[in-house]
């Protein structure tokens, strides 16, 4: 038996659904386009803490 029929077959990250060889790892144009325009309104961020006067804190290793 070939290894590839024992693995699950991957799904879309969005939506769940079966996911297309072209859009890899999303199922579709519309998946890809969505999680792209994630990226560009900034909802997909890195949890950082700012100092009291806005600044970022660093790690300084003085």
């Amino acid at each position: 038996m070939p290894s590839e029929s024992r693995t699950k077959p991957r799904k879309c990250p969005l939506c769940g659904k079966p996911r297309d060889e072209a859009y890899k790892p999303f199922c579709s144009r519309g998946c890809r386009d969505r999680d792209l325009n994630r990226w560009f309104d900034e909802d997909y961020r890195v949890p950082a803490e700012q100092a009291p006067d806005g600044t970022m804190e660093t790690d300084r290793y003085d």
